[in-house]
C-alpha cells in the first residue's frame, strides 16, 4: 500500500530533484541457467511491459565458458537492440557481475534509471511502474518483502528464518533504517551510481545488497522502500551457500567499522 511504503535516508527527501525518468536499462542475474531465458517468454514479460517508456536493455551478465545461457540470449529476437549482453572470461560472483553490469551501463549509455533484478521471475516484472514513479523523486528504490508484514510465497521456514535473521542482524550492527537490506531488487538513478564506490565494493551474495544499501545511506541519499510480493523461483536453483552467509556476517562488522563518509 502507497500509504505504509518507508522512506529512510539520512537526507531529506525535499532535497532530491524530481526528475521525469524513463525506464532504460536492468541487470539481470542469469548465469548459467539456460530454462530462464528460454526464448521469447523473458522478452515479452520484461519489455513487453513497458512499451513506450524507452528503450529497455536489460543487461545480462556472465562468466566462463560454461555459462551456456550466452548462446540462448543471443538468439533471442531482441538481441542487439532492447536486450544486450556483457560477457566476462571467468564467473567471478553476483557482485562483481553486478559491478561490471553498473560501470557498463555509466560508461557506454546516458540511462537515467537502472534496475537490478532476479531474471527467474522471483522480482514480478508488474512491479516496474511502482519503482519508476517512485525513483522519480528518491535515488534509490528497494522492494522491500518484509514492510507490510512478510510477503514471501513459498519458502521454506529454513530459509525464511534465515533471510529475517540476516536483515534484522544487518539492521542492528549497521543502524540502517531498511527493512529489506538483503532484497536484489531495486531501482537506482543514474547520479546515485555515479556517487558510489563501484571498484571499491567487493562483496558478493547477501552482503552485496546490503553494502550498496549502506553505501547510499551513508551518503544521505534518499532512499525509499516499496513492499513487494516475493514468489520463490518458478525455475533456476537457488545459490545460497555457507560462504555467502559467512561473507554477511562479517562484512556489517566492516561495515560498522569502516569509516564511509
Amino acid at each position: 500500500r502507497e500509504e505504509d511504503a518507508l522512506s529512510v535516508g539520512r537526507g531529506s527527501v525535499d532535497c532530491v530533484e524530481e526528475v521525469s525518468v524513463r525506464l532504460d536499462s536492468g541487470p539481470l542475474e542469469t548465469h548459467d541457467r539456460i530454462e530462464v531465458v528460454d526464448g521469447r517468454r523473458l522478452t515479452q514479460r520484461y519489455c513487453g511491459l513497458l512499451d513506450g517508456t524507452g528503450i529497455f536493455g536489460p543487461l545480462r551478465t556472465f562468466g566462463g565458458q560454461s555459462d551456456r545461457t550466452a548462446g540462448i540470449v543471443k538468439c533471442l529476437p531482441d538481441f542487439g537492440g532492447r536486450v544486450l549482453i556483457l560477457e566476462r572470461p571467468i564467473k567471478q560472483g553476483l557482485g562483481a557481475a553486478y559491478i561490471a553490469a553498473f560501470q557498463w551501463i555509466l560508461a557506454n549509455t546516458d540511462f537515467e534509471a537502472v534496475f537490478e533484478m532476479d531474471a527467474d521471475f522471483s522480482h514480478d516484472p508488474a512491479a516496474l511502474d511502482e519503482f519508476l514513479r517512485e525513483i522519480e523523486t528518491h535515488d534509490l528504490v528497494l522492494g522491500s518483502r518484509y514492510l507490510d508484514g512478510i510477503t514471501v510465497v513459498n519458502w521454506p521456514l529454513s530459509r525464511l528464518f534465515l533471510s529475517v535473521g540476516a536483515n534484522l542482524y544487518a539492521r542492528i550492527i549497521t543502524g540502517m533504517p531498511i527493512r529489506d537490506c538483503t532484497g536484489g531488487f531495486k531501482c537506482f538513478r543514474r547520479t546515485t551510481l555515479e556517487q558510489l564506490p563501484l571498484e571499491d565494493i567487493k562483496s558478493d551474495g547477501y552482503s552485496f545488497q546490503i553494502e550498496m544499501n549502506y553505501h547510499c545511506w551513508r551518503r544521505g541519499l534518499a532512499i525509499k522502500e516499496i513492499p513487494i510480493m516475493f514468489a520463490d523461483r518458478r525455475v533456476g536453483v537457488s545459490k545460497m551457500s555457507k560462504r555467502i552467509i559467512i561473507e554477511a556476517m562479517w562484512m556489517v562488522w566492516a561495515l560498522r567499522l569502516r569509516r564511509i563518509p
